[in-house]
């Protein structure tokens, strides 16, 4: 019995039409081919955002994430700031200046016990309560913008 291929030589398109025969031709293309044509019906009921921009992305300039820390975390660092000349350090009370270390905000997780005299440009409302509960202040920040 003769073989397919041998049984279409010499027929142009080995009985499968003019379009087929090639490449993913049947199929109409790989991938997203034709989405804009003969697959457009596909493409609106499937992904109907598929052209086009969406959304809009914020320059990088604007959107900076704040630096922050914590009570406890500041308290366990004061003698790394009093190194790195952050901060100073008068009898058992300290004073940060946590603007010059790289630092935007104070927050109020764990606990202080140290007197800590705070410069900082925003802090949570708990960190406030706690730097004030051990004694301390915070310069540079009011209450009531918070």
């Amino acid at each position: 019995m003769p073989s397919r291929t041998k049984k279409f030589r010499g027929l142009r398109t080995h009985g499968r039409g003019k379009k087929s025969g090639r490449g993913a031709g049947i199929i109409g293309g790989h991938g997203m081919a034709g989405y804009s044509k003969t697959k457009k019906i596909q493409m609106l009921k499937n992904d109907r955002n598929y052209f086009g921009h969406h959304g809009f992305k914020r320059p990088q300039c604007t959107v900076q994430a704040n630096s922050t820390i914590n009570v406890s975390e500041l308290e366990e660092q004061l003698d790394r700031f009093v190194s790195l000349e952050f901060a100073t350090k008068e009898g058992d009370a300290y004073t940060v200046d946590l603007t010059a270390a790289g630092i935007d905000k104070l927050l109020g997780n764990g606990n202080i016990n140290t007197k800590v005299t705070v410069t900082v440009a925003e802090a949570s409302a708990t960190a406030a309560e706690k730097i004030k509960a051990a004694g301390g202040s915070i310069v540079g920040f009011d209450e009531e913008e918070e």
